[in-house]
């Protein structure tokens, strides 16, 4: 098998003919893809009226389900009033409502927001901003980055450096760019050293540190205490660096709080936020700063105009259902409902730990991971075939529903998972 599909399934002819032009990501050209036609709720209905409960959430973006009738509405009546306008010299209502709700709903001094439409890009503007930053206080020769191994942060030319180079997408590229300086999450006392000495050592090159707050997502959906965090800010601190959070994953309830900065007390000096941004629906990010970085780019220095401005951002529609995705986490009990799937994923793939093949079995918030000791991508076609979606990578199968999912649905995706893994440990 090269892909989720099997040859016996019916295609339709749209895909048959556009799969000679369609470039697809992280697969080659062969690979088979499942033609959705509708999707609502936790499901996804294929072309042959097949229905698939969406165990990863539109890769863990549609944290309210599919197609939610607030966010459709909001998206329904921007479209009524117009789609998009230049962001440059002009304004419109979702964007500065949006940006103004999200100061005050990030905990922290945040208090200016720059939109973009990818998590990728929203790294790279706070790398910008980070780096301008530098310029303006007298820092011109801070020009690295430090970032951790097992960590991933996009897949655009500056992000590439900042994921592991070992563990991540991107090892073909050893080589081509300046890598950002490599460390251990600090998790006890000599890892937490040596963060501590490389610090000491580089602080006067380094920009800013960046990090996956609690969950290294794409690197493998490794797991680190909130005292992590903790320890990366008082560092930051001790050696006058910046701390940058990508929280393009972690963000909106998907570890059990809104952001998973809360749970640790320490709050970055710039914030990467989007997929759940706009509730799975449109391409939306945003690059957070706090008052201190953001006053100084009130000075006069040539560096102090922020030089970005993507033709799309602050996408109308994206931020009418990204303020639409916030009306929902205000009047759904959206932290209860994460705290509920966590209690389910930890009783319900706690079975895959005694199965052979298996390493680990990890569970944060509304994620579960069951890593294994081989690579796990061959086993894609079989969740179809169960009638789940899920999308395993590297050595783990996962499962990142809908904050919305019923607990019988759940279960049928945690059976999927004990079943698939069950049946490659033979």
């Amino acid at each position: 098998m090269t892909g989720s599909d099997t040859p016996d399934w019916p295609k339709p002819e749209w895909l048959a003919k556009g799969k000679a032009a369609v470039w697809p990501p992280y697969a080659r050209f062969d690979a088979d893809a499942l033609p959705v036609v509708s999707a609502s709720g936790v499901r996804l209905t294929l072309a042959d009226g097949r229905e698939l409960i969406d165990g990863i959430a539109n890769w863990w973006s549609a944290c309210h389900g599919h197609g939610h009738p607030h966010i459709k509405a909001a998206i329904e009546a921007q479209l009524q009033r117009f789609p998009h306008v230049m962001f440059a010299g002009l304004a419109h209502e979702s964007a500065y409502r949006l940006a103004e709700r999200l100061t005050k709903r990030v905990p922290g001094d945040f208090s200016k927001v720059f939109f973009t439409e990818s998590g990728s890009v929203s790294v790279e503007v706070g790398m910008k901003i980070a780096l301008q930053h530098a310029m303006i206080t007298g820092r011109r020769y801070a020009t690295r980055f430090l970032s951790f191994r097992g960590g991933y942060h996009g897949d655009t030319l500056a992000t590439m450096p900042l994921c592991d180079p070992e563990e991540g997408m991107h090892a073909m590229y050893d080589g081509v760019f300046n890598p950002a300086l490599l460390a251990d999450l600090p998790e006890d006392d000599a890892t937490t050293a040596a963060l501590d000495r490389l610090l000491a050592d580089s602080a006067r090159e380094i920009a800013a540190v960046v990090v996956e707050p609690l969950v290294q997502g794409a690197g493998g959906m490794k797991m680190h205490a909130p005292q992590t965090l903790r320890t990366i800010r008082r560092l930051c601190d001790r050696h006058g660096v910046l701390l940058i959070f990508d929280e393009i994953f972690t963000g909106f309830g998907r570890t059990g709080t809104m952001f998973a900065f809360e749970q640790a007390g320490a709050v970055p000096d710039i914030l990467c936020l989007s997929k759940a941004l706009s509730g799975g629906t449109l391409p939306l990010a945003a690059t957070l700063a706090r008052r201190p970085i953001a006053e100084a780019f009130e000075s006069d220095h040539p560096a102090a105009v922020l030089m970005h401005g993507p033709t799309y951002m602050a996408n109308a529609l994206a931020c009418a259902a990204a303020n639409a995705s916030l009306d929902l986490f205000e009047s759904e009990p959206r932290l209860e409902q994460a705290a509920a799937i966590a209690a389910q994923l930890g009783s319900e793939l706690e079975s895959c730990r005694a199965l052979p093949g298996v390493v680990d079995v990890r569970v944060m918030g509304a994620i579960g991971v069951v890593q294994m000791d081989r690579q796990t991508e061959g086993l894609r076609h079989r969740f179809p075939q169960l009638g789940v979606w899920a999308r395993p990578f590297r050595d783990i199968v996962y499962l990142t529903p809908p904050l919305t999912i019923g607990e019988a649905d759940l279960s049928r995706l945690t059976a999927a998972v004990h079943q698939v893994v069950s049946e490659a440990g033979r």
